[in-house]
């Protein structure tokens, strides 16, 4: 509904006429960032409209904040108008407009507009791209003998408040040039648009468009339309920041990563990790068939974020992958202490539309999300984007925010589940915290995360690694992560660690299947597949195993533990003189002191006594406050085969509760001590059968 302009009679009339509707792409960002900006492009939008009405027998209906009516006599005035009117802004300008069309009724009353036409172009705006034109099936009916005037078919779309799904169209042919001068806004930002009442007209923006090539008209509307396939795979593409600020990145990865997992609790649903999908971070993203293929997925979720003072919106547009079609898209708006229900709504809503089976008990855990401190929920998502890059200056970081989010919120359980996974990783890393310090915090925080979430995937998922990583406890490690992968099917990381807790319990096919679950869900996770390594070698599969780290290293080939994962399979198929290079190469990048221990092995198993010992000297010159990793002494000294001082190094990494102890029931390089009696003690005290 809008208010009509000063010439509309109030009187009831009705008309059949080609109904434009045009709206600023950027508005609401603009509006807020700067009100005389916002002023200046809605007027802008208006002037450039009154300049070419008439050239094309148009005239203005009415305004709809920043959008605008307009009607027609004809669909092809409103097309060749709405073309005119795109090639005015330049295709260099900040200044971006969409556009919808449609023929159908419209009925003016007591200053409104009502009726059909302008009920589904106002819809159909949300379908087109920022510079774009989309247009009913009815325009295009009308046009489609027109030479110079090319349309991609969009398929039936579900309208909101329109009873009947509409065919759409999306002009792909090249703007009409114009004699209008080219206007251009100097905006600050690039995001979405809307006011309050457009929200009404659910005005989408922000998704990448990805033209095809050109279709003759006449080929497009003799092209059945195909059965849509059942989309039972999905990614969501990193979300745009749209608050024109790049220190808010961390905002909008943390909201593609909470889409993410909310809807990987759909078991019937195969969702692609956040790692994966992240790499298509960025403008230069490959096409949406590409990303299909190259993750497996049916579809994929794009669009975008905007948070402005307390408000969240989230724009989302979902894709046919393989046929680059577009499905569905709508916007969510709500506080930013609601932020978990948005996400839950968003999820709910992707669900219904695909018509996947959600089961009772995973529709429950879409609609438990609780209301969360905006300030702690901001530290929360920080400190989790420092904890992607977990480097030991970024985990630092990512428990200071973490912290900063306990003290605003003491009861919010996913950041103890952070705070336990960094944890976790800070005692692997022997960087700037040793293991027995690590392993307090750790079990602190895991077993709170637990407390205040039963039902949290991520709290479980961190208890079990605890419980394996520095307690040995198994049978409850293996019940956590269970639970994690029950709560969250998709949850690839759950999968991941599951599958190196079985490998290092010697049940190698279980684990293998675990592996190949997690690569499934994150395709491109280098992490992922290095995971997989563990089982493969153990169980002698090593053709297999390089072939996935080597895939690893095509993602990731600056990767230190990569080059260590190639030599470290060497040395376990007792071919330590192969293992050199690779170790020697991820040594040099700075490698943990772990995987650098299997260097000094290496040296030591090939007769280089020398640069063995000079490991040991290196591994010294990197320790914490003096204290050297014990695990990796016992490695080196392994290689130079004493094997007495290697049973008293780790006996003493028991002692100092070293993660890497876990490894001991199937690492090839500890084989010779397997009859010994103090290592058969130590296995005892690991629970290993």
């Amino acid at each position: 509904m809008a208010t009509t302009s000063d010439d509309q009679t109030t009187h009831a009339t009705r008309e059949l006429a080609a109904i434009m509707f045009s709206d600023i792409v950027s508005y609401t960002a603009i509006m807020g960032r700067d009100e005389q900006e916002g002023l200046e492009a809605r007027k802008a939008h208006r002037e450039l409209l009154m300049t070419l009405l008439p050239r094309f027998n148009g005239r203005l209906l009415g305004d709809l904040g920043d959008g605008a009516l307009s009607s027609f006599h004809s669909a092809i005035e409103a097309v060749n108008c709405a073309r005119a009117f795109q090639g005015a802004t330049g295709s260099d300008s900040k200044f971006k407009i969409r556009i919808g069309i449609h023929i159908g009724d419209v009925l003016f009353a007591d200053n409104t507009v009502l009726g059909d036409g302008v009920n589904v172009a106002s819809r159909l705006v949300a379908l087109a791209a920022p510079g774009g034109i989309c247009i009913s099936e009815k325009v295009f009916d009308e046009i489609r003998n027109q030479r110079g005037i090319t349309a991609r078919n969009l398929g039936p779309q579900r309208l909101k408040n329109v009873d009947r799904p509409v065919i759409a169209y999306a002009l792909t042919d090249g703007i009409q040039s114009t004699a209008v001068k080219t206007v251009a806004i100097p905006t600050r930002t690039i995001a979405i648009g809307a006011t309050t009442v457009i929200l009404l007209a659910l005005v989408v923006a922000g998704v990448r468009f990805y033209p095809k090539p050109h279709t003759a008209p006449a080929e497009v509307a003799s092209q059945p339309e195909a059965k849509p396939h059942p989309i039972r795979s999905i990614a969501v593409l990193p979300l745009d920041n749209y608050s024109g600020d790049p220190k808010e990145e961390y905002f909008a990865d943390g909201m593609t990563d909470e889409l993410t997992t909310d809807l990987a609790k759909i078991s019937a649903l195969r969702v692609v990790s956040r790692g994966s999908a992240m790499r298509f971070k960025g403008a230069n993203r490959p096409s949406t068939p590409e990303i299909g293929k190259l993750l497996n997925v049916d579809a994929v979720v794009e669009g975008s974020v905007l948070r402005s003072g307390r408000k969240v919106r989230i724009t989302a547009q979902l894709i046919d992958a393989p046929a680059d079609k577009h499905i569905w898209a709508d916007s969510f708006e709500r506080d930013v202490a609601d932020v978990l229900a948005l996400q839950d709504e968003l999820a709910s809503a992707i669900a219904k539309e695909i018509e996947v089976q959600v089961t009772p008990s995973e529709q429950a855990r879409l609609k438990s999300a609780r209301s969360v401190n905006p300030q702690a929920y901001d530290m929360y998502l920080q400190g989790r984007f420092f904890f992607d890059r977990p480097s030991d200056e970024d985990l630092k970081k990512a428990l200071a925010k973490y912290e900063e989010a306990i003290k605003l919120d003491p009861s919010f359980a996913p950041v103890y589940a952070g705070i336990a996974d960094a944890y976790n990783w800070i005692g692997w890393n022997d960087g700037f915290m040793t293991a027995a310090e690590a392993m307090v915090k750790n079990k602190a925080a895991a077993e709170r995360a637990v407390q205040l979430d039963d039902d949290s995937a991520d709290a479980h998922a961190a208890l079990g690694c605890y419980k394996y990583s520095f307690e040995f406890d198994w049978p409850v490690a293996e019940k956590e992560l269970l639970r994690a992968i029950e709560l969250n099917p998709n949850y690839g990381y759950a999968h991941d660690q599951y599958g190196y807790e079985l490998a290092q319990l010697g049940r190698f096919d279980e684990a293998i299947a675990q592996g190949e679950r997690a690569i499934e869900l994150a395709p491109l996770s280098s992490e992922t597949l290095w995971d997989s390594m563990w089982a493969l070698v153990w169980s002698g599969n090593f053709e297999r195993a390089r072939a996935n780290i080597n895939r690893a290293l095509e993602i990731d080939p600056e990767s230190a533990f990569g080059r260590f994962s190639l030599g470290w399979s060497y040395l376990q198929e007792g071919k330590p003189h192969e293992a050199i290079a690779p170790l020697k190469s991820a040594f040099e990048s700075g490698g943990l002191p772990f995987t650098t221990a299997y260097l000094g092995y290496a040296y030591g198993a090939s007769g280089d006594r020398a640069d063995a010992l000079a490991i040991i000297e290196a591994l010294t010159k990197r320790s914490i406050n003096g204290y050297v990793p014990l695990y990796s002494l016992a490695v080196v000294y392994m290689g130079l085969g004493d094997g007495q001082r290697a049973i008293e190094f780790l006996e003493r990494a028991n002692d100092a509760h070293e993660q890497q102890q876990g490894l001991l029931k199937n690492e090839k390089i500890f084989d010779p001590l397997r009859k010994e009696p103090r290592f058969i003690a130590l296995m005892k005290k690991l629970n290993f059968e």
